[in-house]
């Protein structure tokens, strides 16, 4: 089947923003709503609290991610909510008051189009929340409200709070909390739909869906894809499906998932037996147990050959996001194995994302540590943000890095070696992830160059021509 992703993603870089925790606006504010009590900005997060951040906060840091290399920024949820991290939707028309309501909002997108940045919202449209005001009005009129069949009603009266009464309506993992919505309701669907319109509408370039996989209403992605892509044939449509997501990537629903496949496999190369089990046992993406060059190449492949191609330069490839540890944390604090990870991830397939803050060494363990506030520049790790930038520079310099074919070249104890290869253009990217030295002739690789030029250097690698020579935990990426 003959279909079109948008073409915008496959030479992007995302930056995932939690926006509660990225920054404070040096405006002065004149909002009432966001005169309120904040927790101290440094202080470790909590479950409940808010920090403050912003979207004309967002909007002053717009620079710093320009220069850093981002073209596309995801933010997890700015609607109406009564949560920090605001995936309790109250009203899918507001925009937060704490974030500055619409207004900061419409101001950020202005912003960031100026500077050629795409914006993708998190639309949570699997569950509400009670505070939604259709659920809302279930609460105050019990089976007389009007908009009781929006919802799954088992039993009256209904249990919202009483934890020691089991919740009688259906929620996101029995969450009372987040009432999910009944998706074969007409009204529903079409709600939802014009949702997703409204905000394409407004000017967003596109749309991260919220385990979209718990929606199983027949079309019903199929139908939200016709709609948004009517308005904008390349807005970019991705779900949070952490598993083989063949199902969702026909061509008919999404452009790409969120590529957690690719994320375990990559951290379990990269750092090995340093990764932190305590941290990475509960979320399921699994970058454990630790995976030699052969290893890994095998699981790459298999992942290449899951979705068409038009898909694979889709995906959204990350490391962290605001649902495990940080990645800083996940290695132990490690700088070679964030590097490392770093460089496959940028060399692969599909559209790197970044989750704020991992490009300066911010740590972070599960949630909600894993969703701390931007850190000063007096605390960042300068090394890693200047390596974020200099891979981010040699992905837009090369366009094989971009959309050119994949392939492993040699996988064989702590050694991965692969290429990129678009036309004439080929770009090798070399690992050795192991704690001794190692060399390899590249004839059987590779025809002969006498001074390949060496775009990227990492702990002394080097190519001669003839040899590569990778001291311990060392890459080099080179232009053939």
């Amino acid at each position: 089947m003959a279909f079109q992703t948008p073409d915008w993603v496959k030479h992007a870089v995302f930056y995932q923003i939690f926006p509660d925790r990225f920054a404070r606006t040096q405006r002065h504010l004149d909002a009432p709503a966001m005169a309120v009590t904040l927790e101290p900005w440094d202080s470790p997060p909590t479950p409940f609290g808010y920090k403050g951040g912003d979207l004309w906060g967002v909007a002053e840091r717009l620079s710093y991610l320009v220069d850093l290399g981002v073209t596309a920024i995801y933010l997890t949820p700015i609607f109406q909510s009564a949560c920090n991290h605001r995936y309790h939707t109250h009203d899918y028309y507001q925009v937060d008051p704490l974030l500055g309501g619409n207004e900061a909002f419409l101001d950020l997108l202005e912003a960031a189009h100026a500077k050629n940045l795409k914006v993708v919202l998190d639309g949570v449209f699997n569950h509400a929340s009670r505070g939604f005001f259709f659920f809302n009005d279930i609460l105050e009129n019990g089976p007389h409200s009007p908009w009781l069949n929006w919802f799954k009603v088992d039993a009256w009266p209904l249990s919202a709070y009483d934890g020691a009464l089991p919740a009688n309506y259906q929620g996101w993992v029995d969450n009372r909390a987040l009432p999910s919505f009944n998706h074969d309701n007409p009204a529903v669907r079409e709600y939802i739909m014009r949702i997703g319109e409204y905000w394409i509408r407004q000017g967003i370039d596109g749309w991260r869906l919220d385990v979209p996989y718990e929606v199983k209403t027949e079309g019903f992605w199929q139908e939200f894809r016709d709609r948004i892509k009517a308005i904008n044939p390349e807005a970019y449509i991705v779900g949070e499906i952490w598993t083989d997501a063949t199902e969702w990537l026909d061509g008919t629903q999404f452009d790409g998932v969120m590529n957690y496949l690719f994320t375990g496999p990559t951290i379990a190369f990269a750092a090995g037996d340093r990764v932190r089990m305590d941290l990475v046992e509960t979320p399921h993406y699994f970058p454990y147990p630790a995976l030699d060059a052969a290893g890994y190449a095998d699981k790459m492949q298999h992942l290449l050959s899951l979705y068409p191609w038009e898909i694979q330069l889709t995906q959204l490839n990350l490391l962290s996001s605001h649902d495990v540890a940080r990645l800083y944390s996940v290695v132990g604090e490690d700088e070679a194995s964030v590097v490392l990870a770093t460089l496959l991830l940028f060399t692969f397939p599909g559209a790197p994302s970044i989750y704020y803050g991992d490009e300066v060494g911010l740590p972070g363990e599960l949630d909600p540590d894993s969703r701390r506030t931007f850190p000063a520049e007096a605390d960042w790790h300068q090394g890693l943000r200047q390596i974020h930038q200099a891979l981010i520079a040699l992905r837009d310099r090369y366009p094989a890095l971009r959309i050119g074919r994949y392939q492993t070249l040699h996988a064989e104890g702590s050694l991965y070696i692969a290429s990129r290869t678009l036309g004439d253009e080929q770009v090798l990217v070399a690992l050795n992830v192991g704690t001794m030295p190692t060399s390899l002739s590249t004839d059987s690789l590779l025809s002969g160059m006498t001074n390949p030029p060496s775009v990227f250097i990492y702990r002394g690698a080097s190519w001669d021509g003839e040899k590569l020579h990778l001291p311990e935990r060392a890459a080099i990426v080179v232009t053939v």
